[in-house]
């Protein structure tokens, strides 16, 4: 065995190595684009929106857990202010359904528990009623 070959001090990097370190020890480069100004009547327009889609979002809810609502209905055609609710959130507000029973179904459908109803696909949606229905 030759002992000259043999590096002890562990100092020695591959060219590749040395080249990916460098890369990688530079700044990132920041791109940041800037919204725009909002004059205070679009923002106290866009904050009256939000407010008036979370209260009927509430109500919503209220009527899903006092069965006054039918998710099923809410899924194949949902309200506008509920496109960006996600639907972990809408299924927890029916009764006797918890954390559990609602991720498993999301799992059964392949739907992320972060999905939003709007972003559901007509086979995520049938497949989610059908499963509901059940």
């Amino acid at each position: 065995m030759n002992l000259g070959a043999i590096r002890l001090s562990g100092l020695a990097r591959p060219r590749g190595a040395a080249i990916l370190a460098a890369h990688m020890a530079a700044p990132p480069v920041k791109t940041s684009a800037a919204a725009p100004e909002r004059s205070l009547d679009q923002r106290m327009e866009a904050l009256r929106r939000a407010n008036d889609i979370r209260t009927a979002r509430a109500k919503l809810k209220k009527d899903l857990k006092a069965s006054r609502a039918n998710i099923h209905a809410i899924l194949l055609d949902p309200p506008d202010y509920v496109l960006t609710a996600k639907v972990f959130d809408m299924l927890l507000a029916v009764p006797k359904y918890g954390r559990v029973k609602a991720n498993r179904i999301l799992n059964q459908c392949r739907i992320s528990p972060s999905k939003t109803i709007g972003g559901l696909s007509q086979r995520q949606r049938n497949e989610l009623v059908t499963l509901l229905r059940r």
